[in-house]
């Protein structure tokens, strides 16, 4: 007997480069050797390439050494790698819900406000958390009187596109802005200003949806702040781990952490170890792994279906955890940039093994 498949949902951009063996930073090699592991065989496709009057589905399997387009019935299984965000497209994905597809992490883009008010419902999580708004002028000047720094973002971006620095000085206030919203931003801008807010500011806030939030007191690795990209997937059981977590830190010119704006990577032990021998390792990585195996169980209360995320935590000088953000479509390359090959590969196993989970009539346990 065949082995059932799983669905890999993907964007054009990588679906593109499968016949070539493009894929970047996905490692599609590692859902297949995952697929041997477990018994299923993993297929890829687009939104686009769904019938839904007949539930078939044109994707690409693995035959050999080379991938292949077959028909095929839409698995009963699926782990969304892709980001839609219009409506038609979530709508689609509704539809197949109602068929009795399990659709895995399907939205996977939410607001940083959405989650920073979910985490707001829990009481454990909440003194973790910075203080954060929407953007408006009235609570600018709120937190403006408040705080001596903050961060001000956009509530839908990723890798560190598009956030702003402000930070208090004797008599002003300084605002640090990226020239631009690409990636490959490597221009950055200054402002001082007293009473008002700068006219770049006020234009992007009204024109955009930001939120301002505390700039959070991040421990320090060579004068440079860090935080903690930690990746929490469900597995073969069903039940919420801690795949791997990689220390990110900000460049000397830089105040973020993103490794697509010039950060680097380091290994948590040896950050503790060279800056903060005072602490206990072992008690530190037990708080960061149990506040964000709580961030990813009560997320999944509220958000049904989640399954693979990518959170940045923070931590204190003294170890105390510190939510950052969650992102619903881990990007995982920065394992592989740390040289942590075992862990970047886990990252595959374990939606694979936990879609074998559900094909096997598992239930995702709370």
């Amino acid at each position: 007997m065949a082995n059932p498949y799983v669905g890999i949902l993907v964007n054009d951009s990588l679906y593109a480069g499968i016949p070539l063996g493009n894929t970047k930073y996905e490692a599609i090699q590692y859902y297949d050797e995952a697929g041997k592991q477990y018994g299923v065989t993993p297929c890829y496709f687009r939104l686009q390439d769904v019938q839904i009057n007949n539930m078939q589905v044109h994707a690409y399997v693995q035959e050999g050494l080379c991938f292949e387009l077959k028909w095929l019935d839409l698995p009963k299984v699926i782990h969304n790698r892709a980001i839609y965000l219009d409506h038609t497209s979530y709508q689609k994905m509704e539809e197949w819900t109602k068929r009795g597809v399990i659709l895995f992490n399907r939205w996977n883009r939410y607001s940083k406000l959405r989650i920073h008010d979910l985490l707001l419902k829990n009481d454990s999580i909440r003194p973790h958390l910075p203080g954060t708004y929407p953007a408006t002028m009235k609570n600018m000047k709120i937190m403006m009187s408040a705080y001596d720094s903050l961060i001000i973002k956009p509530t839908n971006s990723s890798i560190g596109r598009g956030v702003m620095k402000m930070d208090r000085h004797v008599k002003s206030w300084k605002l640090i802005y990226p020239a631009s919203m690409k990636i490959s931003n490597r221009i950055w801008r200054t402002v001082s200003f007293r009473h008002y807010l700068p006219l770049t500011l006020r234009r992007k806030i009204q024109s955009h949806t930001y939120m301002i939030q505390q700039r959070l007191p991040l421990a320090t690795f060579d004068g440079r702040p860090f935080d903690l990209r930690i990746s929490a997937q469900r597995g073969a059981s069903g039940e919420w781990g801690i795949t791997g977590m990689v220390a990110k830190v900000a460049s000397r010119k830089l105040f973020l952490t993103n490794v697509a704006q010039g950060g680097e990577v380091r290994s948590l032990s040896d950050i503790l170890s060279t800056e903060y021998p005072h602490l206990n390792q072992e008690e530190v990585i037990h708080q960061i792994t149990d506040f964000s195996l709580r961030v990813a169980r009560h997320l999944s209360t509220e958000l049904p279906y989640l399954a693979d995320i990518g959170l940045d935590v923070g931590i204190t000088s003294d170890g105390f955890p510190l939510f950052i953000e969650c992102n619903g479509k881990d990007q995982r390359y920065s394992f592989l940039e740390a040289n942590m090959q075992e862990i970047w590969k886990a990252t595959y196993f374990n939606p694979i093994a936990y879609a074998k989970f559900l094909l096997d009539g598992g239930i995702p346990p709370l």
